[in-house]
């Protein structure tokens, strides 16, 4: 794959060879072909015409409405939640800010822990996050450790014929808390989930090295790539190693 950000497509031209693209980013303007295009140009919040211009509650030039951590607007006993208000554009996310709202609304001070939310790109091999990137760590200061584990090195994966990928670990060197894991393969979307799961209760990498996994799964990939960022992984082939 070849991906261009910042690029804007100027026309496009589909034949035997296939897609003469034109494009202009920061360089320049271009003319370039390629077997297949895919344009991603993000996505904004369906508020036009939604409120009222007197109501109080002004999105903002995106569309957005300003909240706050509880989802609450500037006008009182209004909340706004999901793709309307800021951060990620899931459904989940949705779902666990309007439960929040509701709750709140009943007296229960509940909140949505805003680095715990997976991401995924349901694609075949699946790809799925949550928490920081190494990028993202190093940016709040963080020393990081970080463990990889191949699902080419994972019995079920190799039993499926479905073993594209990896595991990554990304702790916090000082304490080894998880900060983040990326999962690339075979049902990374599943597999996210126990990251989540160790994320929210805090866990370090050792606490899942520690936990035993059922084998043959693909969440020993997991287990492995916790256990590689502290130097202890027992299946990591030399070709894959540090």
């Amino acid at each position: 794959m070849d991906i261009r950000l910042g690029a804007r497509v100027l026309g496009a031209k589909v034949g035997k060879d296939g897609v003469a693209l034109e494009f202009s980013d920061p360089e320049g303007q271009h003319t370039q072909t390629f077997d297949r295009v895919i344009v991603a140009v993000g996505r904004r919040p369906y508020t036009q015409d939604l409120l009222s211009p007197d109501c109080g509650v002004v999105p903002d030039e995106r569309g957005f409405i300003a909240v706050d951590d509880d989802c609450a607007t500037g006008v009182p006993h209004v909340f706004a939640v999901g793709d309307a208000v800021r951060g990620p554009m899931l459904a989940h996310k949705a779902t666990h800010e309007g439960v929040m709202v509701v709750e709140r609304i009943a007296g229960h001070k509940p909140s949505v822990n805003y680095d715990c939310i997976p991401n995924v790109i349901y694609t075949h091999p699946e790809i799925a996050w949550i928490g920081l990137s190494e990028e993202e760590a190093g940016g709040r200061g963080l020393d990081t450790e970080i463990g990889r584990f191949p699902f080419m090195a994972n019995g079920r994966a190799l039993a499926s014929d479905d073993s594209e990928g990896q595991v990554k670990v990304i702790t916090d060197a000082g304490s080894e808390r998880i900060c983040g894991v990326i999962a690339m393969g075979p049902s990374a979307s599943e597999l996210i989930a126990e990251a989540a799961i160790a994320m929210e209760f805090d866990a370090s990498a050792e606490d899942l090295g520690l936990t035993v996994f059922a084998h043959p799964t693909l969440s020993e990939a997991l287990h492995e790539a916790a256990l590689d960022a502290f130097g202890a992984a027992i299946h990591m082939p030399s070709a894959a190693s540090k």
